[in-house]
């Protein structure tokens, strides 16, 4: 089972419920993981998600530990990069982590998109 992050500043989130709407099927057998905000947003869409402390409480610092200690397996954080976010050195340690680790990070929905397709054809890859 794949454990994945899903993270969204505020005026994001719209648009990662209706990534994860749009794709729903795949991401019903994953382990969905996100901050707490994002992931009461995620549930009102009919999403199981196990939550953490919201971004600017920590959230992000959790999911970080969590990369770093192997128990997230892919990152989408769909990132508003014109908003002031006051915990943003949270934020570009998680990033700082996904890349230490080698954790696939989606910051977009065009991004999340490539990185679906590339969990899609690695679970029809036999190696």
């Amino acid at each position: 089972m794949l454990r994945i992050a899903m993270i969204a500043h505020d005026g994001k989130k719209a648009d990662l419920v209706s990534f994860l709407l749009h794709n729903k099927e795949l991401f019903r057998s994953s382990q969905l993981i996100a901050t707490a905000t994002t992931g009461s947003f995620l549930e009102k869409a009919g999403f199981k998600v196990t939550k953490v402390l919201s971004g600017p409480s920590g959230g992000d610092a959790q999911i970080g530990a969590k990369v770093a200690n192997g128990e997230v397996d892919f990152v989408f954080f769909f990132r508003d990069p014109l908003g002031k976010h006051p915990h943003e050195p949270d934020v570009q340690m998680l990033m700082r982590l996904c890349d230490v680790h080698n954790i696939p990070l989606a910051t977009n929905p065009a991004s999340a998109e490539f990185l679906l397709k590339g969990m899609i054809a690695d679970e029809h890859t036999d190696i």
